[in-house]
């Protein structure tokens, strides 16, 4: 079992950057697929990317494709979510999820196929 734990979130303005970090105990994390999510007011959570258990494999969501990236370091239980050329419209709280998974190369892009969740870190672009 993990326990996702994100930072790295905050306000920036429109075409900046920030990285988020996911930071998760266990001791199997390399067992585990990744994922990152984010949720705007009033609107559903939804996938922004994924990444496999030994991550060569990554998938992104339409809206973010060429401008984020994600990756893990698997010794230091950790993924990241560089953002870059940031939009308004990518405002929202970002969550970091977990799953287990036995195949090292998929990745997993709905919400119900993650097991574990963070709490979320708040990411603001200003106009």
């Amino acid at each position: 079992q993990v326990q996702p734990v994100e930072s790295g979130g905050g306000l920036v303005q429109a075409g900046g950057s920030l990285r988020l970090s996911c930071a998760a105990s266990g001791r199997t994390f390399d067992s585990y697929a990744m994922g990152w999510f984010r949720q705007a007011p009033g609107k559903e959570r939804e996938f922004v990317a994924g990444i496999s258990r030994t991550g060569p494999t990554t998938y992104y969501a339409d809206s973010v494709k060429g401008r984020f990236a994600i990756s893990r370091d698997n010794a230091k239980n950790t993924v990241y979510l560089q953002m870059n050329s940031l939009k308004p419209e990518d405002t929202a709280v970002y969550y970091c999820a977990a799953s287990p998974i036995l195949h090292t190369l998929v990745v997993l892009t709905t919400l119900n196929e993650y097991n574990y969740w963070g709490q979320g870190t708040q990411v603001t672009v200003s106009s």
